[in-house]
């Protein structure tokens, strides 16, 4: 290779670099200019009472979203409780098996469940857990979050050896996923209106409605409240604090274990 010929390559190797990282920084703008408004009104209804008091009656200013904060905490475990061991060992079989025909179901199942509106999710498990319970739950809200989270979970390990080696092998991958997967439910909104509902009361009990702050946010949000708008900028701020720092969890505990076992 001469000179004249190596020099055009390096030239449009630095401009596709270069188009590859102004892509980039062209699609991190609108996530930048979205944080930036969620913390700057958000921080300003950010105080104590926001996290250790339940809402105030309607018009009331004050108040807090203790009893959802609670609630949506509520709702993740029982969500995970019920989709984080059918996804892990649904990913396990696929690794195992993935060329047999059962495994090829389950992963177009997988994918096309990933794919559905969470909206026709929360009314599938209106109809499979609601109507026949015949009132909201919480129930109904961990079950409707808890096929959300198995649809994002599944398949997430890549295992390399017999079961009893499998798990030690995926486990980066599995925390990956069980956490990223945990942060994506607990933003979801759709499936709680049709299930879990809302209360404006501290409630924990698996068999009444509960209150959550994606659901308390979009209340607060089409309300003609000016205070009520503000804390559900705060509510806003506090769902991206939770997404961020289970996605920040996730890539620390996976490179954690990582190093652990490279040691």
């Amino acid at each position: 290779m001469t000179a004249r010929t190596a020099m055009p390559r390096k030239v449009l190797s630095a401009l596709f670099v270069f188009g590859c990282a102004l892509c980039v920084g062209l699609a991190l703008i609108p996530l930048a200019f979205v944080l930036f408004f969620v913390v700057s009104q958000g921080v300003q209804s950010l105080n104590v009472d926001f996290f250790t008091h339940n809402p105030r009656p309607v018009g009331e200013p004050g108040g807090g979203m203790a009893n959802a904060i609670v609630g949506t905490l509520i709702l993740t475990g029982l969500a995970a409780a019920m989709a984080v061991p059918i996804g892990i060992l649904s990913g396990v079989y696929l690794s195992e098996y993935r060329g047999s025909r059962f495994a090829s179901a389950v992963r177009f199942a997988a994918d096309t469940l990933n794919g559905v509106p969470s909206i026709v999710i929360g009314v599938f498990a209106y109809a499979v857990v609601v109507l026949p319970l015949r009132h909201f739950s919480t129930l109904a809200g961990g079950f409707a979050l808890a096929l959300r989270e198995g649809a994002l979970a599944l398949g997430a390990t890549r295992a390399r050896a017999v079961f009893t080696v499998i798990v030690p092998a995926a486990l980066p991958g599995i925390i990956t996923g069980v956490v990223l997967a945990l942060a994506r439910i607990a933003g979801e909104t759709a499936p709680l209106l049709f299930t879990s509902f809302n209360n404006r009361f501290f409630s924990a009990s698996l068999s009444q409605p509960i209150s959550s702050i994606t659901v308390q946010v979009f209340t607060y949000a089409i309300s003609p409240y000016e205070d009520w708008h503000r804390q559900a900028w705060a509510g806003a701020l506090v769902l991206v604090t939770i997404v961020l720092v289970c996605s920040m969890a996730a890539r620390f505990a996976a490179a954690r274990v990582a190093s652990i076992r490279g040691h």
